[in-house]
């Protein structure tokens, strides 16, 4: 599995507040846990396009600067409340090796897709507080409108094979109440 603490990732979420340490460090499907909670889930997909990763998605997806990745971005949501914002990178490689059914995703949960695979294997989780000079805090915030000053995020690497991709997932207030 990739080292994906990296660029001010870390492994141990304890400075975040309490109240987030419980969904950061769960090791489960978040999809399955915020079902659970909120009877009145659903995804709506605001991205899937091809683009360049994020400088610190580079590493984690050990990929060059110039390489391709389809981008999804997504706002898990409890009727019209956003709970997460969750931004996926899938290499092209990954894409036709292992996970060429996620080209056609849509409004399905990436989780339920990924923990339904026995055979996919998840890295350690990574996690930090971003703002808004983190480019994902802008995109949670162009999605959704005015947020708190500081958000809390993890990430992880799923794994089928040589398949790699990186899952980020981004906290909301709702999520949290």
């Amino acid at each position: 599995m990739p080292h994906i603490a990296s660029h001010r990732w870390v492994h141990p979420a304890s400075r975040a507040p309490r109240a987030v340490q419980t969904w950061l460090t769960h090791p489960g499907s978040l999809t399955a846990r915020l079902i659970a909670r909120f009877p009145r889930f659903r995804v709506r997909l605001l991205r899937q396009q091809w683009g360049r990763p994020n400088r610190d998605e580079l590493g984690a997806l050990r990929l060059e600067r110039s390489q391709l990745a389809l981008v999804r971005e997504v706002v898990l949501m409890s009727g019209d409340t956003p709970l997460v914002f969750a931004h996926s990178v899938m290499p092209r490689q990954a894409l036709m090796h292992g996970y060429h059914r996620l080209r056609r995703q849509g409004v399905k949960p990436l989780g339920a897709t990924l923990f339904a695979n026995p055979k996919v294997k998840r890295s350690r989780l990574a996690f930090r507080g971003i703002d808004r000079r983190h480019t994902l805090y802008r995109r949670a915030e162009a999605a959704v409108g005015p947020l708190p000053p500081r958000l809390w995020a993890r990430r992880s690497c799923f794994e089928l094979g040589r398949a790699r991709i990186l899952v980020t997932e981004v906290f909301l207030p709702a999520t949290l109440t």
